[in-house]
């Protein structure tokens, strides 16, 4: 089992890091004109600086470039490279708003590369097969984790919430390397969430949530499970039960309300809550608490015997389904826009 004081020096240091530059990626930013202009379908009403990807991504990987052992170099370089050429698309897109079909090739590529070095599920035994499952999980919870930068604090706060549970189970089943990086996403992110919560000073940005989205999808693929299938493969997705479900329950609403799952919209699990009347640091804390629920769902579930493990495995996707099922209830009720009225019978007299 790791000693706690591998990852707790990467743990300070990363946050310490995130924190201190912060406010220089702000400035560059601010100069490059990499901002986030209010919209429609924006919760802002002013300009934000966009770059703070940079500060996270830099402090996590100086974290652990300082202090994990040699035995982790070759995989931590693949992430940490996987991870460097997603945020340089995020950089791209976020001040030139690239269309979806430059950037699904790269984030394909990047995830191919995780694969070819060794990051991949093992849950046929069957490499082909196995990769494919892999660069599908990774692209997916890459773009679910971007999905999530619709709110002050959102994807920071899950991410940080996420790697703090990969933390603790993969300290307990001695897996030094996920404890490792988990240790540098947690802290880099808790620095950035300083200046994230709302009201935010500056945004992460794709260049941030790309990079982040690919580690999560990283740290779940190493953690380890009985094989070929166990209720305990759902450990990471009830870790990133949000993105999970964010991702899913825009992309089916979209399909069925008619749109492109690809076009932008506040149809989004934070959105809903907020179509009630929250303000977003009630949906936030109720978005965290969500997090928090089936992280410690996840980490129950790595340790409990057989039967007990199944049954919170069912427990844990039957909360999911009826949260979709009240998700789908407050877009119906709050967020449907009037039906039009038909012109022969604007002026019919109501009795």
């Amino acid at each position: 089992m790791p000693e706690i004081m591998q990852f707790v020096p990467i743990l300070i240091v990363s946050f310490a890091a995130s924190l201190a530059l912060t406010p220089l990626s702000r400035q560059i930013a601010m100069r490059l004109g990499v901002v986030d202009k209010p919209n429609q379908r924006k919760i802002h009403l002013d300009h934000k600086p966009m770059m703070g990807g940079l500060a996270v991504y830099v402090a996590l990987a100086v974290a652990l470039l300082l202090f994990s052992p040699p035995r982790h170099v070759r995989e931590l370089v693949a992430i940490l490279t996987g991870a460097a050429v997603l945020a340089v698309l995020g950089l791209i897109d976020d001040r030139y708003d690239l269309p979806w079909r430059t950037k699904l090739p790269v984030m394909v590529l990047a995830a191919l590369g995780l694969v070819l070095t060794g990051i991949r599920a093992n849950l046929s035994g069957i490499p082909l097969v196995d990769g494919t499952i892999t660069v599908i999980w990774i692209v997916a919870i890459t773009n679910a984790t971007n999905y999530l930068d619709n709110m002050d604090g959102q994807s920071t706060g899950m991410t940080a919430i996420a790697a703090f549970f990969f933390m603790l189970i993969a300290f307990t089943q001695g897996l030094s390397l996920v404890s490792l990086l988990a240790a540098a996403v947690l802290g880099s992110a808790l620095g950035f969430l300083v200046y994230n919560f709302n009201p935010a000073s500056t945004f992460i940005g794709d260049m941030g949530v790309l990079a982040l989205g690919i580690i999560l999808s990283a740290l779940a693929i190493k953690l380890e499970f009985e094989q070929p299938f166990s209720v305990r493969w759902l450990i990471p997705v009830f870790v990133l039960a949000l993105p999970v479900f964010d991702i899913n329950l825009v992309t089916w609403t979209r399909i069925f309300e008619g749109r492109p799952p690809t076009q932008a919209g506040k149809d989004h699990t934070a959105h809903r809550i907020m179509s009630v009347g929250f303000g977003q640091r009630p949906t936030l804390a109720m978005i965290y608490s969500f997090c928090v629920v089936f992280g410690l769902l996840a980490l129950l579930l790595s340790s409990a015997p057989p039967e007990i493990a199944l049954r919170l495995g069912v427990f844990g996707v039957l909360l999911l389904v009826a949260l979709a099922g009240l998700m789908i209830l407050l877009r119906q009720r709050y967020q449907k826009p009037p039906r039009p009225v038909a012109p022969d019978l604007e002026k019919v007299p109501h009795g």
